[in-house]
């Protein structure tokens, strides 16, 4: 596991047939991932990324599916842990069983319902800092449920400006 997590960070995994995910913000822009998966900070367990956007930044569906889940009530968001039930979210869960989550939006900031289908690319929310978060930012990572129910999350790859890749940390990714 430890190799794989080196690998993972480090953008480079060989022999990959995974599914290739759109960055999930608007074509032809660009932003900066500052945390990716097993960082330090807030992700040391967790398959998750974060870029870093302004508030209202239009977050668009990295893969189509049907919304599952939405809150967007949410007004609080800081670095204690007590403000993690205010994170707004959408949730899309995908035609493989896996879902994605988007999370930090801000208040009222989802642009979907549950039961909508979306499309790959579509606009679904804004961005904003909900949640336990230190600054505005999108939050987004995939998971599935195995056959026991257990939650598993998954690496995703992403069609970049620049081929499909992993995502590094520290690292600004325009969507092409």
């Amino acid at each position: 596991m430890r190799e794989e997590i080196k690998l993972l960070q480090s953008g480079v995994i060989k022999d990959d047939t995974s599914y290739v995910y759109a960055l999930p913000y608007e074509t032809g822009k660009a932003y900066w991932m500052v945390q990716g998966y097993f960082s330090h900070f807030s992700h040391k367990e967790r398959v998750a990324l974060d870029f870093k956007m302004k508030r209202g930044t239009k977050i668009c569906a990295a893969r189509e599916g049907v919304v599952v889940r939405v809150k967007e009530d949410g007004e609080r968001g800081g670095l204690k842990k007590k403000y993690r039930a205010d994170g707004n979210n959408i949730v899309i869960q995908h035609p493989d069983g896996s879902r994605a989550g988007y999370w930090h939006l801000q208040k009222d900031g989802a642009l979907v319902n549950v039961g909508d289908t979306v499309q790959k690319g579509q606009v679904i929310g804004l961005s904003g800092k909900t949640g336990y978060a230190a600054f505005p930012h999108l939050h987004f990572l995939v998971w599935v449920y195995d056959k026991d129910g257990k939650w598993q999350q998954v690496p995703t790859r992403f069609q970049t400006s620049r081929g499909i890749r992993y995502l590094q940390s520290i690292k600004r990714y325009k969507n092409k």
